[in-house]
This record gives C-alpha cells, structure tokens and sequence, in this order.
C-alpha cells in the first residue's frame, strides 16, 4: 500500500473537473515522493437528472442550468476555457455536449477491471471537453476498444445494469465525506481538498498526507 492515498471525485463532462486533474498533475511532478502516491478516480454526477440518452449543447444546457443569456454563458465558459488553456487544455465548448454520464461512470469501472481505469478516465474527459464528442454508448464503446477494452464486453456491460453498484457506492461515499460538487480530493481519507485549487495547494496537501502516514 502506498504512503498517500489519493482518491478523486469528478465528473467526466465537469470542466473545472479536468483541471484540478492537471493541478494535481502538476503537483505530482515536483512532489519529492511521488512514487508512493497511488491515485484512484472516483465517480460522481453533477447532474444525475439529466435524461439517459438525451444529448444537448453544452451552452443550451447551462443557459437552463443557471437562467443566464447565451452571451452570459459563453462568457463564463470562456473564463474557465482560459484558465484550461493555462494547464494545457484546449476546450471546445461551441461543440461540447451534455449527457447523462452515469453510462461512462460504469465504462470506466470496466475498463479498471482491464488496468485500464486511469486511461479511460483521461479519455473520456478528453473526448468530450475537448473533441465535442457526444458520448453515447456506441462512442463509449469505440473509446474503451481504442485503450483496449473489448468492444463485446463493452457493449453487453452497458446494456445492462453492471458497476451500477460500483458508481452508485462511489457517489455515497462522496456524500459521507460532505462533498456536493466536483472535482473533490481525499489523501489518505483524512484530508480533503475541495475544488480545483492550485498545484501549490496539492503539493502542501500531499506533503501533509505522506509526513502523517504511518512509517511502513
């Protein structure tokens, strides 16, 4: 068991979700023990009432979301579009669509039983964020067979109903730690970071989590 402990609540089509990631990324990269830190995302929905196969415009959907004009919105999004570009991420919002993603939540638990789970986290984000992909279960199933899921599994997976409990367990869990939204780190299951904070904030919270943990 590493030293630290880093498990990660976020949403796949959450923005603010995808840089935290890379702040935490970026955090790793000069924490002096990063070799004992073992990273494990966890499902969450920012919207679990969003109808199951129904996909809309990410503009549309947040103009209903929080009742502004459409320039409103774009305005917003282009704040948090350059605040993405500044840790690498060129985001696509014009072509950006909402979905229900508890489909992809379960995709990425399948993809885990493969060894595949980061992978298919980091692709799933990507895809729909910054390649406008509508992530349907036919483009869920073509993105898990590019890491190497089988398609076959993929597809009798997300016909029925598997890793529901697995998705579902996750979401409580964020829950009993307090969490309402996304992205939300927990080191070690003792210390919380909430939001998408600076990569100095992830390296302070890494260093206090390893200096506590148990001597092995």
């Amino acid at each position: 068991m590493a030293p630290v402990l880093v498990e990660v609540w976020s949403d796949i089509v959450c923005p603010w979700c995808y840089i935290g990631k890379r702040r935490l990324q970026t955090a790793l990269g000069t924490f002096e023990h990063a070799d004992d830190v073992e990273v494990v995302w966890r499902s969450f929905q920012l919207d679990p009432s969003h109808p199951k196969g129904f996909a809309e415009p990410v503009y549309d959907h947040l103009a209903k979301k929080f009742g502004g004009s459409l320039a409103q919105v774009k305005g917003m999004t282009s704040q948090v579009g350059a605040l993405a570009a500044a840790e690498g991420l060129d985001y696509d919002f014009e072509h950006a669509v909402s979905v229900n993603t508890f489909d992809a939540h379960r995709l990425i638990h399948l993809a885990n039983t493969h060894g595949l789970g980061a992978e298919a986290h980091e692709r799933l984000m990507r895809a729909n964020l910054i390649e406008g992909e509508t992530l349907d279960t036919p483009t869920l199933v073509r993105l898990g067979a590019e890491l190497g899921v089988p398609a076959a599994e993929a597809e009798r997976v997300l016909a029925g109903d598997e890793f529901t409990e697995d998705v579902n367990d996750d979401i409580r869990q964020a829950q009993m730690y307090g969490a309402t939204g996304v992205p939300f780190f927990v080191l070690n299951r003792a210390y919380g970071v909430s939001g998408a904070q600076s990569s100095d904030v992830f390296l302070q919270a890494l260093r206090t989590a390893y200096e506590s943990a148990p001597a092995r």
